[in-house]
């Protein structure tokens, strides 16, 4: 078995490139592509507008892209949006090691400092919100609001997903990552057809508009690129198999220490994936202005599925002086 091909260019794949002149990564619009340095990799970003720093943080199997409609919101609010690559995934830096949360985190507030600010508001949507989370503890003075979407706590997912039964069957695709392999074959076979099944299986059924399947397409031809369905993996496998590793251990007690930053928790209310009552617990571990949102019939993508109803909750949040309204 040979090793992974960690560049991040070369074919996409039979769907070919993504519309767009910059190929299945760099679709254009209103925002510009760069990439920045940050611990150690280079990080694509898309960002537009000027004012406070809001950085956006996409989950599985997703990319940037995912947050088309929140960076021109944004923008238009008076925000300097940007929207990161992931290490591993898009259009960033495919390394051989560095997949576990502590360092992913580091990939994070690097770039709020590569970036030239003080601090973000820290949105993250699943993977994406896990980091979210993570960072506000490993760096506080970094992240001056967190809004998390489809993930509950670290420690609150780890509980869940091993005491409650109907959780751990729900993230059954977590335990089927911990193969090694046969998951990266899977992602990428029929011109990732799993991810389309993925994006689809996860949305709750109010919305016509998403997932369509020009969206879908584009996601596919992402995860297509050399080497990224292996590196969007790894941090899940971390996840489970470092649950009784010390490096596991320490960083569940490292996540002890509470979340002191405003923080927004957005979770559609049909969300197959990651279930309500997991989310919902997360409030115990922020000793800060704490705000629980649920979108009623919206599932897994609410930043998709109801991108106005949900850049209006996330704006109307982030210019609200007193959150714990």
């Amino acid at each position: 078995m040979t090793d992974p091909d960690f560049s991040t260019s070369g074919p996409v794949g039979p769907l070919g490139p993504a519309a767009g002149s910059g190929g299945p990564v760099r679709i254009d619009g209103p925002w510009t592509h760069r990439d920045v340095a940050a611990n150690g990799a280079r990080f694509h970003i898309a960002e537009l507008g000027d004012g406070p720093l809001v950085l956006l943080l996409h989950g599985f199997p997703q990319f940037w892209w995912t947050w088309r409609h929140q960076l021109t919101a944004l923008a238009d609010a008076g925000y300097r949006a940007v929207a990161m690559d992931l290490r591993g995934v898009g259009g960033s830096d495919r390394t051989p090691r560095g997949y576990d949360p502590a360092n992913l985190a580091l990939d994070v507030t690097g770039v709020i400092r590569s970036l030239g600010e003080p601090d973000a508001a820290l949105v993250g949507h699943d993977m994406g919100g896990y980091l979210a989370w993570t960072a506000a503890v490993m760096r506080p003075k970094l992240v001056r609001r967190l809004v998390v979407s489809s993930m509950p706590h670290p420690r609150r997912w780890r509980s869940s997903m091993l005491s409650d039964l109907a959780q751990s069957r729900a993230g059954s695709h977590i335990w089927g990552f911990q193969r090694p392999w046969v998951p990266e074959r899977q992602l990428v076979a029929d011109e990732a057809a799993l991810v389309a099944r993925m994006i689809r299986d996860w949305s709750g059924p109010r919305t016509q508009e998403f997932p369509d399947d020009a969206t879908v397409d584009v996601y596919r031809r992402a995860m297509c690129i050399p080497s990224t369905a292996h590196c969007s993996i790894e941090p899940y496998r971390w996840m489970v198999r470092s649950l009784a590793r010390p490096d596991g251990v320490q960083f569940n007690r490292r996540m002890k220490r509470p979340v002191r930053v405003p923080t927004l928790h957005l979770h559609g209310s049909l969300d197959p994936a990651v279930r309500t009552r997991s989310s919902a617990g997360s409030g115990e571990y922020v000793e800060a202005p704490y705000r629980w949102r649920l979108f009623d019939g919206l599932g897994h993508f609410p930043h998709e599925e109801d991108p106005v109803g949900f850049s209006t909750e996330l704006i109307n949040w982030l210019k609200d002086p007193e959150p714990d309204r």
